[in-house]
């Protein structure tokens, strides 16, 4: 509100103002119509003054009282004026006041000595959940709570009886019923106008403020229960990192007594191989602001040490400063008990495994040593069998070899030896009568020369036997062709032969063998078989050559052949071998109503000899 002037001076000034305002007038009355109005009005009232019986005066009087007149009009208009700008300033600050006073964030009321509400705003009304003007001399106590009714009377006893500010929280009741918190402040007031006691009180809900406080002691007692049901073991710290205070749960559980823990005396606690490393490194978490967790030995209250599980956390407040820490200790003794017995365990489960994995090896070591042992042996037997067979070859061979001997001999010995001796003895004959007849001579030397050709054919037949010439000078083909016709001719047996070209591209090994197993084959049929009809075919399968003969004859067990201990049949055992130098396969099938069946496959490329030096022949 504006200040009060003083009166005189602002009398005199305003008179000073007013004068120099007349003389404006007077000097300028056209451009101020308002006050030559004035002027004329000031006149008016003068005559009609002069028109009441007065004493006469002087003509100077007069128009100094006119003058004074105009003067004082003046001053009235210019007062008038400022009063006019200061209701206006009053009612702006009023209106100003009004707002701040209705829409305060708090209810102010104004209350006499009984409780009854003289004044109140908006915000008040609001609060109370009433129109204002339903609460005009009402009792404000109906809006207290039952329980608070004792509280607010001795509140509004202690505002009356002191002279400072009281305060109270008040449990309040809304004209809807709802239930609220309340904080009073209230200050007692005198009425200037009457002598009654009345005070202003401002009420705020404090609600939010309530509950938050309940839900924070809650909170603390869940702590405080949590602190007792943890391992005791719960403790906080100040913003440097020391303990300080009471801390039940740490002296409950190590025994130490407040004297003793404050500080860092809580490292006496911890064992002596673990207090310093916890020490730096509790410091640097606390100089890192961060999350602490540890692990270390402390000594329970009757001398046991125990492993702990430490674990703290800084208390940020709202400045983002540090205001405490809290850290818990957990008594981690059993687990870790049970961690090392599941480490162990582990490590025979592991070793029970490794053991299980040896085992098995060697069960499989000794199952493939049993197998091994088991094919050796079979090899072994086969192996024997084998040296059986060759040894009975070997008997065969030389046997045959004896008889082949013998056949020779005989045949040398009847026929060539007699050949010879008659050709010797016609000689002698011819030397004797070389005097005779000259015709007689000529049938001596022509009966001579027969024998002569007669022994050079048994000769050229011994060699055909042992090996024929045409397979070296011709090739297998012709020398087949030409054994099949001489074997046809001397058993009377039809043989069909076929024989494909490519034949002739094996080396000459292979055609020997080729030759030699169709030769021996087609003589067994001839002596053992009986049969009518013979097949020889040669073709190509695959990168292989193959000899196929076929008779219609008898069968006979191929099993019990080969593994008869003696038996006169060389000749399949002496194919099989000759056939196995070279790398190629010998089958026979023999089955009744089928004949028999001999296939023999030789690859065209060179193939290992099974051992054999690749030098050894057999006796053509």
């Amino acid at each position: 509100m504006p200040k009060k002037s003083n009166t005189s001076v602002s009398a005199t000034d305003l008179r000073r103002r007013a004068e120099a305002e007349l003389k404006a007038l007077e000097a300028n009355r056209q451009r101020r119509p308002m006050m030559a109005h004035v002027s004329r009005a000031v006149a008016t009232q003068l005559r009609d003054r002069s028109a009441k019986p007065v004493p006469s005066k002087p003509a100077a009087d007069t128009q100094r009282t006119l003058h004074e007149l105009q003067v004082h009009q003046i001053e009235l208009e210019m007062q008038n004026t400022e009063l006019r700008d200061a209701r206006d300033q009053i009612e702006a600050q009023l209106e100003k006041y009004t707002d701040l006073y209705d829409f305060a964030p708090v209810g102010y009321f104004s209350l006499d000595e009984q409780g009854r509400i003289q004044e109140l705003n908006l915000t008040g009304a609001a609060l109370l959940g009433v129109e204002r003007i339903g609460l005009a001399a009402g009792r404000f106590s109906r809006f207290v709570a039952p329980a608070s009714q004792p509280d607010f009377l001795a509140f509004l006893k202690r505002v009356f009886a002191g002279t400072g500010q009281e305060a109270c929280d008040l449990a309040m009741v809304k004209e809807d019923g709802t239930d609220f918190w309340a904080r009073f402040r209230g200050t007692a007031a005198l009425s200037a106008r009457e002598a009654r006691k009345w005070c202003r009180v401002s009420v705020s809900d404090i609600t939010a403020l309530k509950q938050a406080d309940d839900s924070l002691r809650e909170s603390e007692d869940r702590f405080r229960v949590a602190a007792l049901a943890v391992s005791n073991l719960i403790w906080t710290n100040n913003a440097q990192g020391r303990m300080e205070g009471e801390q039940p749960g740490w002296a409950q559980f190590t025994g130490q007594t407040p004297e003793e823990y404050q500080g860092y005396g809580w490292a006496g606690a911890v064992h002596p191989d673990d207090a310093q490393p916890t020490i730096e490194a509790w410091n640097a978490a606390v100089a890192e602001k961060r999350l602490f967790e540890f692990e270390h030995r402390v000594r329970r209250h009757d001398g046991a040490w125990r492993m702990c599980s430490v674990r703290a956390v800084p208390v940020i407040s709202g400045d983002g400063k540090i205001r405490e820490w809290v850290g818990v200790h957990i008594d981690i003794t059993e687990r870790k008990k049970v961690e090392e017995t599941q480490r162990r365990v582990e490590v025979l489960a592991a070793s029970n495994r490794k053991l299980e994995k040896e085992i098995v090896r060697r069960i499989a070591g000794e199952k493939a040593l049993q197998k091994s042992e088991q094919e050796q042996r079979r090899l072994l037997d086969q192996s024997l069998q084998m040296q059986e067979q060759l040894r009975l070859l070997s008997h065969q061979i030389l046997q045959a070899q004896e008889e082949e001997r013998k056949r020779i001999s005989r045949e040398l010995h009847d026929e060539i030896a007699q050949t010879l001796t008659g050709i010797n003895i016609r000689l002698a004959n011819l030397k004797a009568g070389s005097t005779t007849h000259a015709k007689n001579l000529q049938d001596q030397i022509s009966s001579t020369q027969r024998l002569v050709e007669k022994s050079v054919e048994i000769v050229h037949r011994f060699a055909r036997e042992l090996r024929p010439s045409v397979l070296d000078d011709l090739g297998l083909i012709p020398a087949l062709q030409a054994f099949v016709k001489t074997f046809a001719e001397e058993t009377k047996l039809p043989v069909r032969l076929r024989v494909f070209a490519g034949v002739e591209k094996v080396d000459a090994a292979k055609r020997t063998v080729l030759y030699r197993v169709a030769q021996e084959a087609l003589t067994n049929v001839a002596r053992h078989a009986r049969a009518t009809q013979v097949e020889l075919c040669i073709d190509q399968v695959a990168a292989a050559v193959r000899l196929k003969i076929k008779d219609n004859g008898r069968a006979f067990s191929v099993k019990r052949t080969f593994e008869a201990k003696k038996n006169g049949r060389l000749g399949l055992l002496g194919m099989r071998e000759r056939v196995e130098m070279v790398g190629g396969r010998f089958t026979v099938e023999s089955a009744p109503g089928h004949g028999t069946t001999i296939e023999v496959q030789i690859p065209f490329s060179s193939a290992r000899k099974r051992g054999k030096s690749p030098s050894r022949k057999r006796p053509a």
